[in-house]
């Protein structure tokens, strides 16, 4: 799939506009079970979420794919990893934890986080040589 650093940061802009107007969701249920569990080990609450959200840039950009689950295969899914210092929730250490981040922007400008949670594999940054544009929003 073709994607360059303006669009993603476009795109980056559009997800920023919604998380700080409140139009979005981490999602939380049995079928995410990793992101429940970055929420068990770590000490993170919604504020540092919305923190790390709108620290994203196209640097930290890795993939699109695409929804596949059925009626919405014409979703994209853009895939990004962020490196962010969290206390452990059972000890005292603080710990640098990559995080897998995988956003849905939906058409009415709502977006669902559908993966937050420490990474399961390392992720290639797509851009990661380049200087991300300004978002100005």
């Amino acid at each position: 799939m073709n994607y360059s650093p303006e669009a993603v940061s476009s795109y980056l802009c559009q997800v920023k506009t919604a998380v700080r107007a409140g139009n979005y969701r981490i999602e939380q249920n049995h079928k995410r079970r990793k992101n429940l569990a970055l929420f068990k080990d770590y000490v993170i609450d919604e504020a540092k979420c919305r923190e790390i959200l709108l620290s994203l840039t196209s640097c930290d950009f890795s993939e699109i794919l695409h929804n596949e689950h059925p009626g919405f295969t014409h979703e994209q899914l853009y895939v990004f990893g962020r490196e962010v210092n969290l206390l452990q929730r059972f000890g005292d250490k603080e710990e640098t934890v990559p995080l897998y981040i995988k956003l849905n922007k939906l058409e009415n400008q709502f977006v669902i986080i559908i993966s937050f949670h420490k990474q399961s594999y390392p992720l290639s940054c797509a851009f990661s040589k380049i200087q991300p544009p300004q978002c100005f929003t």
